[in-house]
């Protein structure tokens, strides 16, 4: 069966906008159809906000901190490729793991004139505020959007965003897994076009969202998973994960979806790794996200792996973890089907032969278990078997030998390609309705 055949679609029948229209005053529905923004623009109602870029955010250990001396009185320029494109586009700062308030003193975007380099287009510089004023400050754990700009951007583009502390945060928010160089720089340097002799990182910071203003019929696909979303061994500032190579394919489609990666290598559903647990983080990166209509949940290697590899791991813990998972995804499942998000599930690929966690058969077992579950439990409104689309047909426990990066665990560029192509254009068509199973 093709991966699109597992799909399994409700619509809404118009009966909840019916019978609000029927008891609401004309006026009320009238002051709902214009919503003003903190600037005093008018989002109408045939455009709505849209991720168009997303991060998934991490407390950084030590060996991925940018030290506190960069912070104080410092420029921090962070570059994010976008995926849908737009005139209008707003920025989301987060303090999701500070312990402390946060304050930024000054923060703008401009359109990066090539990834991995520092230069901006000076005629696209734009300051960010929050409700009108240049600087910030975020309560721990909190997450802010700016004030929307005015700034034409096209898919496909590079923004630098660039923000300037006074003083270094009490604890870092961040995304480890970049694979994008940002740069940093004393005093306040937000909108210089050039920064000579800026220090480098390969880590995002602060930086969780840019959605852009979008056709109301458009719509965000994010995809949740571990270092294989991630994108373990692409290149740096390449933009080549499979979900930027699934960006380009729907773009050449003509379709109007964001993309977006919350991926956390080492990642596990029921444990907390590098980052939180996936089931702890499913709504902040997920359900949150402007203008979602589909998510992808690709993950589960790490929680067969770090069990096979760290415990006895004796049949009962391993029917346990696979109960958990069950349970796991049937939770996340649900509460995207609420939110009349289209849940899409992804088997988890071949693994034997990995350095790393050296499986054995009954660890290869599990996984084909659990995957058959993923195909035919009736829990997901699709299935994209990425499974099928790495694994080696005369060794189907192992990558095949053009699709593996050579740990025998995570892709090469060309199977980062084939995940890409794996997920049918069709299914990012279809719509669901809010109705759970």
């Amino acid at each position: 069966m093709r991966p699109s055949q597992h799909a399994s679609y409700r619509r809404f029948g118009g009966l909840l906008v019916t019978a609000l229209a029927a008891v609401l005053p004309p006026l009320l529905l009238t002051a709902c159809a214009s919503v003003a923004d903190p600037r005093g623009q008018v989002q109408s109602p045939e455009n709505r906000w849209v991720a168009s870029w997303g991060s998934a955010q991490q407390i950084p250990d030590a060996a991925n901190e940018l030290p506190a001396a960069n912070w104080r009185d410092g420029s921090l320029r962070q570059t994010v490729h976008l995926s849908l494109g737009g005139s209008r586009l707003r920025v989301r700062l987060s303090n999701v793991h500070g312990t402390a308030p946060l304050t930024v003193d000054g923060a703008s975007v401009a359109l990066a004139l090539a990834p991995g380099k520092a230069r901006i287009d000076g005629a696209t510089v734009r300051p960010l505020t929050f409700d009108g004023s240049p600087s910030v400050m975020i309560p721990a754990g909190a997450e802010y959007y700016s004030d929307p700009v005015a700034l034409e951007a096209k898919p496909a583009s590079d923004l630098a965003v660039s923000l300037y502390f006074k003083e270094a945060p009490p604890r870092q928010t961040s995304h480890s897994g970049a694979r994008a160089t940002s740069f940093f720089t004393k005093g306040n340097r937000i909108a210089d076009t050039d920064w000579d002799g800026a220090g480098t990182i390969g880590r995002w910071f602060l930086v969780s969202d840019v959605d852009v203003q979008a056709p109301r019929g458009a719509g965000a696909f994010v995809a949740v998973g571990d270092s294989i979303t991630d994108g373990y061994g692409v290149t740096t500032d390449g933009n080549n994960r499979w979900t930027d190579l699934l960006a380009e394919r729907l773009r050449q489609d003509g379709q109007e979806v964001g993309v977006v990666n919350v991926g956390i290598g080492g990642g596990r559903m029921l444990r907390d790794g590098l980052g939180p647990n996936l089931a702890s983080r499913f709504d902040r990166d997920v359900l949150s996200r402007a203008g979602v209509t589909h998510a992808l949940v690709f993950i589960g290697v790490n929680d067969l792996g770090g069990q096979h590899r760290n415990t006895p791991d004796l049949p009962a813990d391993r029917k346990k973890l696979l109960a958990d998972l069950r349970l796991a995804h049937r939770q996340l499942a649900e509460r995207a089907r609420e939110r009349g998000i289209c849940m899409i599930g992804a088997t988890i690929t071949p693994y034997v032969g990995s350095d790393y966690y050296h499986p054995e058969p009954e660890n290869e077992a599990d996984r084909q278990e659990i995957n058959e579950w993923i195909r035919h439990s009736g829990v997901f409104d699709a299935v994209v078997d990425f499974d099928a689309a790495l694994r080696d047909p005369e060794a189907p426990q192992k990558i095949s030998k053009p699709l593996d990066s050579g740990d025998h665990l995570h892709p090469s560029l060309a199977g980062y390609r084939a995940l890409a192509e794996a997920v049918p254009l069709t299914l990012l068509r279809q719509t669901c309705t809010n109705k759970t199973r």
